[in-house]
């Protein structure tokens, strides 16, 4: 097409814009020109006539970027019932990966589906207000896009087929091996997930039931995996007392199976690894130099979050949610498990013995337990002249275990040198449910830019970037996008470097960051002059689903 006609052809330009184009290079002023939600043309400084089109954004002092990704996303229903969906949205994300963890809704049958929205309400809530008209991952994928009467979602969504979730439909909530008709199933229902665009396999290696995998069994199913070209993304068997072999496990784990790593939330918590994050980068380059393809994400914050019932030990948990209940209820069992959180160091516990002064609730789904929200464990029994242990399993059995809590473990060195590592991507972990969530749901991608780019100069904002949206591109083989590029979808972001910064705190978690005036999916804007549309841009994004050759 001649230039003379490209001018005339664009939906929207982009004018004067720093463009920070995702592959870490340096930023440059230019013209930026959309059509049919697509990067049509880039035009540089100085660099002959710009183009014009229907209508033009005044860009001076905005950074124009790929949109980010959010490798580590726990939005698989807040998707579905929440069409704003700004916590994720005015941060720049335009595409999440859902399915983490090894638990979520797909492949499910009717009784692994009960169980699994059992095991799970305190990341997602119990589904109560979703129609879960899906049982396949591409029945799901089918259902991000038909969404709201068709009209889709907020932001696009990949997914990981979950570990946890396929063993109990293979399996059950056993602690043993599986049989080999067990291991067949679970492969067949791996390599349908796959065909029917799953981007890889998630695992929760400190979750049940997909804990009481094996290596073995597991290397089986990532064999699957990379097949078709995907990636396994597991949350492995420890962070705490057993960190670097468990790192160790996951990198020989899929060497074995040739299949592509990426570790989530890849961090070096409690007191037993302050300090360590060298040892686990040192094993990461060890293995990069050998020809390993390995990625991780991390989370801009110390804490961590998850429920309080992952922190009973695997043995606890055998049989379901109904049996950890039944375990509870008997004063003997509850008393073992006691002795295992607080003295041995349970497996739930990343084999550290509890510290309840470091356990902060931050949600329940029972509203006569709303007043425990924001102490810590520890704090809550003081208040009741008890111990923390009886507050504890109070609160696990009042609410059914849907409680979420925040666990204070983490170390900002450690934080610090993992994310300047060159596999590094940024994942936000971000439960959205409870009364005090994490920030990070609300502040992950401005606290990158903000507080480490900006405030603290950990990373260059090019490199910064580089890591929120090529690099994961990359990881999800998206061979049009995470780049400012011409012929890339318009999947792109508009911040002011100076400004950028999360308004969501540990006391006002829910706040938008400011920074941030617009998001564009698809050259749509859902972020405009800082205020969400009422654009549903987003649609499911299905991987290859094609077998490596043989």
């Amino acid at each position: 097409m001649a230039t003379a006609e490209r001018q005339h052809a664009m939906d929207l330009v982009i004018r004067d814009a720093r463009v920070v184009d995702g592959t870490g290079a340096p930023s440059y002023r230019a013209d930026v020109g959309i059509t049919d939600g697509r990067i049509a043309e880039i035009r540089r400084e100085g660099d002959g006539p710009r183009p014009t089109g229907a209508r033009t954004v005044d860009a001076d002092g905005l950074a124009l970027s790929p949109g980010f990704v959010d490798m580590h996303a726990h939005s698989d229903l807040a998707l579905l019932r929440d069409p704003d969906h700004s916590a994720k949205a005015a941060q720049g994300i335009t595409l999440e990966v859902l399915g983490q963890d090894g638990l979520s809704y797909a492949p499910a049958d009717d009784r692994t589906l009960a169980e699994v929205r059992r095991s799970i309400s305190g990341w997602n809530g119990d589904g109560s207000d979703i129609d879960f008209d899906w049982r396949t991952v591409g029945e799901y994928l089918d259902r991000l896009d038909r969404n709201f009467d068709g009209r889709g979602i907020a932001v696009n969504a990949a997914y990981l087929i979950p570990q946890g979730t396929v063993r109990m439909l293979a399996v059950g909530w056993d602690d043993r091996p599986a049989t080999a008709a067990e291991l067949t199933r679970m492969k067949e229902l791996v390599d349908q997930g796959m065909a029917e665009g799953a981007v890889g396999m998630s695992s929760g290696l400190t979750y049940t039931p997909g804990m009481y995998a094996n290596d073995a069994e597991l290397t089986e199913l990532c064999r699957v995996v990379a097949g078709h070209g995907g990636y396994y993304c597991p949350h492995h068997r420890s962070y705490g007392a057993g960190a670097l072999a468990a790192y160790e496990e996951m990198v020989q784990l899929t060497r074995n199976a040739g299949c592509a790593l990426h570790l989530a939330h890849a961090t070096m918590n409690f007191g037993v690894n302050k300090g360590r994050a060298p040892d686990l980068l040192a094993l990461l380059d060890d293995a990069l130099a050998s020809g390993a393809d390995i990625s991780l994400d991390t989370y801009p914050y110390t804490p961590g979050c998850t429920t309080l019932v992952a922190m009973l030990p695997s043995w606890a948990g055998e049989g379901g949610p109904e049996s950890v209940l039944t375990r509870l209820a008997d004063d003997a069992t509850a008393e073992r498990i006691r002795h295992h959180l607080e003295v041995v160091g349970s497996d739930g516990c990343h084999g550290v013995p509890i510290e309840w002064d470091t356990i902060e609730i931050s949600g329940v789904g029972a509203p006569g337990l709303a007043g425990h929200v924001g102490r810590t464990v520890a704090e809550s029994a003081r208040l009741r002249g008890e111990a923390p242990w009886v507050t504890a399993r109070r609160l696990l059995v009042e609410d059914r275990l849907g409680t979420t809590i925040l666990q204070h473990v983490g170390h900002e060195e450690n934080v610090r040198q993992i994310m300047r590592h060159r596999v590094h991507t940024g994942g936000s972990d971000g439960i959205l449910q409870g009364e005090k969530p994490h920030p990070r749901a609300y502040g992950t991608f401005p606290q990158y830019l903000g507080r480490y780019v900006r405030e603290l100069g950990i990373l260059s904002l090019e490199e910064c970037v580089a890591h929120l949206t090529s690099r994961p591109a990359a990881r999800l083989r998206l061979p049009d996008r995470g780049r400012v590029h011409e012929g890339y979808r318009a999947d792109l972001v508009l911040f002011d470097p100076a400004t950028v910064a999360a308004g969501s705190t540990f006391d006002e978690p829910r706040t938008l960051p400011v920074g941030i005036p617009h998001v564009l999916i698809d050259g749509r804007f859902v972020i405009e002059d800082g205020r969400r549309t009422t654009h549903l841009a987003g649609r499911a994004v299905r991987g290859a689903g094609r077998r490596a050759p043989a």
